[in-house]
């Protein structure tokens, strides 16, 4: 039985570095079931919603984002939405994406993705305007990708790790990712001691194959000189409904309703984000295109 995702938030060393760990292979299996990835996309998709999961819980309060991956491989673009609660959900242009291993016998996620494109994050912190950064993309691997966001968008140095293990029938065996953030007043000699730590680190789905936790993982990189802040469970959750297909069908008039109703008899509206079909009869749509035009006599 699969232990169920966490996702920790922490810091360490006196407040010299801010961390997050995360494991996701539930998430990641959710979003392989709901879009029927192949393993390379599986791999991609899930390592950048392991991203958007700890990205997500940086924000606070109601704060969401939104991560574009636009690369100029088989995969095309990769889409992530995350919140401050740990909820996520997201798809790839094209699911069924899967390409010989790589030089290193692994999943060649970077020729999935494509090395030659754009990451952009979008956040939504509840103000007149929403924060948008952009970086081109660096190696298509995704962590490095995100590193270099980290550095160049938000100036914070950062050390970011993404893995996704598939297994041959497809399934995930095992997701997750960190994220180690140096703040301004960490020493020069911590700085170093950091560095080693990293390029000595093992690949994050090797820990979570020898049973380690986020906070484990953790340890393992900065020593028992951390404190936990926060642990949650990250979730596939998608704001689609079919309440509110209907408030977006009404939005768009009773003309366009009448037109849709007379041309087509029905409609079938799809959610990329959850791949949910939502189909509407023409007695349906007709109900619609009554409310929709009571709202318009009414001034609505």
């Amino acid at each position: 039985m699969k232990m169920k995702d966490e996702l920790v938030r922490g810091t360490a060393w006196n407040g010299g570095i801010r961390v997050f760990a995360a494991r996701t292979t539930q998430l990641a299996s959710e979003l392989q079931r709901r879009h029927d990835t192949h393993p390379t996309a599986t791999a991609a998709l899930g390592r950048a919603a392991t991203a958007g999961a700890m990205m997500g819980v940086m924000l606070k309060d109601e704060g969401k984002l939104t991560i574009q991956v636009k690369g100029d491989g088989p995969l095309g673009q990769i889409v992530i939405d995350a919140n401050a609660r740990g909820e996520v959900r997201g798809y790839v242009d094209h699911p069924h994406v899967h390409l010989p291993s790589n030089a290193m016998g692994k999943l060649d996620v970077a020729g999935a993705v494509g090395t030659s494109g754009y990451l952009n994050v979008i956040k939504d912190l509840g103000m007149r305007e929403p924060y948008r950064g952009s970086v081109p993309l660096v190696s298509g691997e995704l962590g490095e990708d995100f590193t270099y966001y980290f550095a160049e968008s938000e100036q914070v140095p950062s050390a970011v790790g993404l893995g996704v293990l598939v297994d041959t029938d497809n399934s995930v065996i095992h997701a997750g990712g960190l994220i180690v953030q140096v703040m301004p007043d960490l020493s020069e000699e911590r700085l170093q001691q950091l560095e080693a730590a990293v390029a000595a680190l093992p690949h994050v789905t090797a820990l979570l194959d020898q049973g380690e936790t986020p906070e484990g993982i953790l340890n393992f990189l900065v020593g028992e000189d951390l404190t936990i802040h926060d642990r949650i469970e990250p979730v596939f959750r998608c704001t689609c409904s079919r309440d509110r297909v209907e408030r977006t069908l009404i939005t768009l008039g009773a003309d366009e309703l009448r037109k849709l109703i007379d041309e087509d008899g029905k409609a079938d509206l799809h959610c990329h984000f959850c791949n949910e079909t939502y189909p509407f009869t023409a007695e349906e749509l007709e109900q619609l295109h009554r409310r929709a035009s009571e709202g318009r006599l009414k001034g609505e």
